[in-house]
């Protein structure tokens, strides 16, 4: 440790004079143990970090119209104009269809690694740690792959078994991917330097947390998609609802703190987002449930070799009459109300954007109080990096795929078929055989074969 230090000093790197290092942290803690100062220990373990003043990075624009307001009538102007740019760009996205939503995936998804590598090496650069770059993107591409190449062989099945390439791909794609990523951990050993080690490890680390919480969960956000475009539209639109309405209320409303690691949230606009998101999530349920665009899966048409969103719409997306209880009745006047039952399963939705999901947000707060950062990135003004927009909905998508597999999917027939399909002819013909007894016995094949007598 000393050694490292005093090489720190020597190259006297400025990015790591900026963000001071967790040993720093350490020697004051020590400090205080010897001299047996335990106020010491309190400002460092208690105090609010100093993040340093980012740059201006407001378009030249924005800041000559809104150069007569205070800085707090300014930044809620700039939020609301950029968070109205974003929304339509995101409804643009929806309108151009299921594959540009899964390239947008991809590249939020690579944008969101690369700002939160970065963090960790511009802690560390000073260390010069061979190779850490270089292998941080090594396995983004491997896990990639991995989580690509199974997305391929699940929905895009019959195109797989077209061609031989990709027959032989899928077959050995997991045997594939491992050889890849035991590559990149024999080139990580390989790169380990003496007095480095413990380093070295972190950073390691630090790069598959990375792709566990961004990688893994945005190719969930891909398998919600696949079941249908509003499982992915409702949920992420919640998130910016919430988003959106705990703001409001916070600002307009907002006088009780709600988390010490977020000083700006406060009771007023949680709650407030809270009930917003939940009346928002049933409306706009009601409004998309009613086209097949929004509720049919996306499949793969192997003839036209396109996406298509054609079906005829399940039980869940067609209106029904349910009896309010009498509460309500004296309350509303309505004995019954006509819904979609999505709209049940969007309360669900709503209020685990608005209760759960803000902890993805303290979460991140908490990570870059950590390394004494206020946003991950610049890239959006007045709202941070990529990842300061996304650090919610991540979580939301991995609550999506959870509740779709617990609540809402069945056993799907065509993969059943699909599977089949792939097997040789004996085993084809003995499964035949197998549920031809299986029927049989059931009284079923024989009213089947009458009926068609």
């Amino acid at each position: 440790m000393t050694e490292l230090r005093h090489r720190a000093g020597k190259d006297s790197d400025p990015t790591l004079q900026q963000q001071p290092s967790e040993d720093k942290g350490s020697d004051s803690e020590l400090k205080g143990e010897k001299d047996g100062a335990s106020d010491s220990e309190a400002k460092v373990d208690s105090g609010v970090p100093k993040v340093p003043v980012p740059a201006d990075d407001t378009p030249v624009v924005l800041n000559k119209a809104l150069s007569g307001l205070s800085s707090r009538w300014k930044n809620w102007w700039i939020r609301g104009i950029l968070t109205l740019a974003m929304i339509s760009f995101f409804f643009l996205i929806i309108y151009l269809g299921p594959m540009v939503l899964m390239m947008i995936v991809l590249i939020v998804q690579i944008k969101c690694f690369q700002e939160i590598i970065t963090i960790g090496y511009n802690v560390y650069h000073s260390y010069h740690l061979p190779w850490f770059r270089t292998l941080s993107w090594y396995f983004l591409l491997c896990v990639n792959y991995f989580f690509y190449g199974e997305t391929v062989t699940d929905y895009f099945f019959t195109l797989v078994q077209r061609e031989e390439p990709l027959r032989i791909l899928s077959k050995y794609h997991r045997f594939i991917s491992f050889a890849f990523y035991l590559t990149g951990f024999c080139m990580f050993v390989l790169s380990l330097v003496k007095k480095h080690y413990r380093l070295q490890f972190y950073m390691f680390g630090w790069t598959h947390v990375t792709l566990l919480i961004v990688v893994t969960q945005s190719h969930l956000i891909i398998h919600n998609l696949f079941e249908g475009m509003i499982w992915f539209i409702v949920p992420i639109s919640c998130v910016i609802c919430n988003d959106i309405m705990a703001y409001m209320f916070g600002f307009f409303f907002g006088r009780t703190p709600l988390i010490k690691l977020s000083p700006k949230k406060t009771w007023e606009g949680f709650i407030g987002g809270l009930f917003s998101t939940i009346v928002f999530g049933i409306m706009f349920s009601y409004l998309m449930a009613g086209y097949r665009y929004f509720v049919c899966p996306v499949e793969f048409n192997n003839d036209s070799n396109r996406f298509q969103v054609d079906c005829e719409p399940s039980e869940l997306f067609q209106l029904q009459d349910y009896i309010l209880p009498n509460i309500l009745q004296s309350f509303t006047g309505w004995s019954t109300v006509r819904l979609y039952p999505f709209q049940i399963h969007s309360i669900a939705l709503s209020s685990f954007a608005s209760i759960v999901g803000p902890f993805g947000g303290f979460f991140a707060s908490g990570f870059k109080r950590a390394f004494k950062i206020k946003d991950f990135a610049n890239t959006i003004p007045g709202h941070g990096g990529i990842m300061d927009r996304f650090d919610c909905q991540y979580l939301m998508a991995t609550f999506v795929n959870v509740y779709i597999a617990s609540f809402i999917r069945g056993p799907n027939p065509t993969k059943v078929i699909q599977q089949l399909l792939a097997l040789r002819m004996d085993q084809q013909l003995h499964i035949f055989n197998s549920l031809k007894t299986h029927l049989t016995e059931k009284g079923l094949l024989p009213a089947l074969e009458g009926a068609a007598a």
